[in-house]
Parts: C-alpha cells; structure tokens; sequence
C-alpha cells in the first residue's frame, strides 16, 4: 500500500495526535545538574565561560538546591574546588575536604536528593591530570595503578560522607575494579558506580576546565582520554566496566558523539548516561544571548536527540531550565 492510502501527514494533524505518538519523551527526572562547590563564605559567582552557572559556597549553595529541586531535577552531581592543592591531591580523599562537606550538607538539607560525587584527582593536584605523576626519562607520566590506590580512597571517603553515587571520571585502566572492591571492603556495598565509561579527549571540555580549575599545568589527557576518531575502542572500555561492576554507563560528550550512545545502547542493559558538557551549553547559550537562536527550542530538541540516541539519563547545566520549560508545556 501507497500513496494515496498511506498518508503519514495523519498522525501529525494536530497537537493532541503528535503527542498521542510521540516516541521519545523528557522528564525532570531524566536530568542530573552538575553544581560547583568551593571554599569560602557568601560565594556566589558566575562563571565567565558559562552564564548561568555559578560557584557556590557552603553557606550559600542551599539557594541553587532550593532551584533545583522546585524545578522537578532530583539529582546532582557534585564538582569540589578546593582551596589547597598538591601532587597527590590529598583534598579529594580528605573526610573534612570541601566535596565531603558539600554531600554531607546536601543530604542534611535534601535527604531525597540523590548526590552523584565525581571521583578524580584533577581538581585536587597542582598539575592538573588525573592521577599521580612521576617524572621518567621519557618524561611526564601518569602512574595508572598508583592513582588507583587515591581514587579507590576518595570512593570510600565520598561514600562515607552520603554519597549516593560515586562517578569515576578518570579513565585510569581498572578504576572500576578498584573502587568497587573498596567500596565493598568499606561496607558500601550497595553504592552504585556511575562510570565515565567512554570519555573523550575533547575540545567541548573547555569551559569545565576554568569552572573546576582544572586545566592540566603542562601536556593533554590523551594518553587515558580516548582518541575523538575511534568508536569501536569505546566498545572495549564499556565492556571492561561492564566486567568490573559498572551499575551505570556514561559517554562524555554527547552531542558529537550521538552514534556511540546507540552503540552502547544496542549492546549493554545498564542505564546510559549522557554527559551534555559545558561547551555543548556555551555555544546554545552564547548564541541565545546574541538572539540567533531560540534557546528553550533549541535545548529541547537536543536534550530530547541524546534521548532517543539511547541515553536513560542526561547530566546537563541546563538542567532546571529545561525542566521548567517541560513544565509549561
């Protein structure tokens, strides 16, 4: 049958019909807001490359949770910037560190809310990468296992505190392994691990780097950041978190990489995470300040394209805005 029997225009005819099959839907619930804690007193500052989203102080975080949670959004993901750094970044293992003293206030304010701890050293070390760095003949290098032994500890430390969730973003081969055993080994068996899964070397990181401030001091993240060209390669690192204990698969970015959601979503039953990062929101709101662009049209429509993709689940700065705007409609 053809054409002048089969008519697809029918199911378009009007509001209630494209709702009525309408294959994809968002939900507040489907986002995680990332928020950005740092030390001091009255701290309420926006950042530069990212309008909109702010640092925050201990004191004066409950305004943007109070945002947060009147918009529907019933997940964080919290982001430490601590005052003192080092080589090891011994502030991101500290049970007196300002993330633990985040998650510990927000689940005292918010016993709800579920509290997603990221977990990596970068933010934490004077140089910027995220693990331990020793100095060789060849020159710089990142000490894989080493490192596991420090994220293994902030795992547990974060655990300790409230956290729901622990997010390993670090890419350290076996980092899963290594913090499930020492959750396990703590007592925090049922923690689940929110894993960076696929995480990319990419360009789209740019204004996270000054939100966090952590910007490596000297080279890339290439060598435990995955090459932007390959796919298949993003197969063999889900699969090895998949094997390690992994309760959730993350890809980071997402909207260059649409194809490798499919991928992941074709292959694993694990929920899919959707990291919308902080370039992908730059470019949608520097435009939208300019008047080029609709913004709530334009932050549906890709919120909603990394949905069907196959992400369960989307971490996004535009989080309560897109929330609210599900809301009026």
């Amino acid at each position: 049958m053809a054409f002048p029997v089969v008519r697809n225009r029918r199911l378009r005819s009007s509001a209630g019909l494209r709702s009525l099959v309408r294959e994809t839907r968002l939900d507040a619930t489907d986002f995680i807001m990332p928020i950005f804690i740092t030390e001091g007193e009255g701290v309420q500052e926006e950042i530069s490359s990212m309008p909109g989203v702010y640092h925050w102080s201990l004191d004066t975080m409950e305004r943007e949770l109070a945002e947060i949670a009147e918009a529907g959004v019933q997940s964080v993901m919290v982001f430490g910037v601590p005052d003192h750094k080092d080589a090891l970044g011994t502030s991101a293992y500290d049970d007196n560190g300002i993330t633990q003293r985040a998650i510990r206030k927000m689940k005292a304010l918010y016993p709800e809310l579920v509290v997603i701890a990221d977990n990596c050293l970068c933010q934490y070390t004077d140089h910027g990468h995220c693990g331990v760095v020793h100095t060789t003949e060849c020159g710089a290098e990142i000490d894989n296992d080493e490192s596991l032994e420090l994220l293994a500890r902030t795992a547990v430390s974060q655990a300790r505190v409230g956290a729901d969730i622990i997010a390993p973003s670090n890419m350290m081969d076996g980092f899963v392994w290594a913090i499930r055993n020492a959750l396990d080994e703590a007592g925090y068996k049922n923690v689940p691990i929110m894993s960076y899964s696929v995480k990319y070397s990419s360009a789209y990181y740019g204004p996270f780097r000054e939100a966090a401030h952590s910007a490596p001091q000297f080279g890339d993240r290439r060598t435990y950041q995955m090459d932007p060209a390959n796919s298949r390669e993003a197969l063999r690192e889900a699969q090895s978190d998949v094997d390690e204990g992994a309760d959730f698969l993350m890809v980071k970015p997402a909207l260059a990489y649409l194809d490798i959601i499919r991928m992941l979503r074709d292959r694993y039953a694990l929920p899919i995470v959707a990291y919308n990062v902080s370039a992908e929101y730059s470019m949608v709101k520097a435009a939208a300040l300019q008047g080029w662009i609709d913004e709530k049209a334009i932050v549906l429509e890709t919120l909603t394209g990394m949905k069907r993709a196959g992400a369960d689940l989307i971490i996004t700065y535009h989080a309560k805005d897109a929330a609210r705007w599900l809301r009026e409609e």
